[in-house]
């Protein structure tokens, strides 16, 4: 079973920083893009940043150039460090990976983690 857990979720003062990991665990054979979500108005989650194997990174425009999206293959994890906070940056942060289960099977699947909550605050 393949898990994604995710942490380092908390609350800070704005322009304060934080750090969120989150790591794949379980049976699997390879992980692929792994992004960041969260909440947004008409949609169930927006892309705030994602990653692909190789390093190649993707930011939506109002995070880019305070967050940075980096992953770690050898460890299955993704973090995003997220500098420059403002109180809309308060949200519920989910983690994202497509993730290979088999060897036998080129099928991937989409996975979630549960949730990490970042406010925003003085």
């Amino acid at each position: 079973q393949v898990q994604l857990v995710e942490s380092g979720g908390g609350l800070v003062q704005p322009g304060g920083s934080l750090r969120l990991s989150c790591a794949a665990s379980g049976n699997f054979f390879g992980v692929y893009a792994m992004g960041w979500y969260r909440p947004a108005p008409g949609k169930q989650r927006e892309l705030v940043a994602s990653v692909t194997t190789d390093g190649s990174t993707n930011y939506v425009d109002f995070v880019k150039g305070r967050f940075t999206i980096s992953r770690d293959n050898a460890k299955n994890t993704v973090y995003l460090q997220m500098n420059s906070l403002k109180p809309e940056d308060t949200a519920v942060y989910y983690c994202n990976a497509d993730i290979r289960e088999t060897y036998s099977s080129s099928r991937r699947s989409s996975y979630w983690g549960q949730g990490t909550q970042v406010t925003v605050s003085s």
